[in-house]
C-alpha cells in the first residue's frame, strides 16, 4: 500500500514538470495588438496557454455587451479562437 502511494506521487510530480512552456514566436504585445483588431474593446484578461497540442495566447475582450475570447497560435500568429462568451468571461 506504501509503494502504490509513493508511485502515484511521484506520478504527480512528474506530470507538473512534463509541459514546460517553450518560448512564444509571437510576442505578447504582438498578440494583444491583433485580438484588439479582430475584436476592439478593452482586454479585461490574457495568458499564455497550452491548448490542445499547440501553446497559443489568449485574451478576453469586453466588448459592448459581451466577452469575446480571441486565441492567437504562439507560433504562427494565426487566429486560433474567435468566440463571444455571453455577457460574462466565462473561465
Amino acid at each position: 500500500m506504501k509503494l502504490t502511494a509513493t508511485c502515484i506521487l511521484a506520478a504527480m510530480a512528474f506530470s507538473s514538470v512534463a509541459y514546460a512552456a517553450p518560448s512564444p514566436m509571437i510576442s505578447k504585445a504582438s498578440a494583444q495588438a491583433k485580438a484588439l483588431r479582430i475584436a476592439p474593446g478593452r482586454i479585461i484578461s490574457g495568458e499564455y496557454e497550452r491548448e490542445g497540442q499547440g501553446w497559443r495566447w489568449s485574451f478576453d475582450v469586453q466588448q459592448k455587451g459581451h466577452v469575446q475570447e480571441i486565441g492567437i497560435d504562439a507560433l504562427t500568429g494565426a487566429v486560433v479562437e474567435n468566440k463571444s462568451e455571453g455577457r460574462a468571461d466565462h473561465d
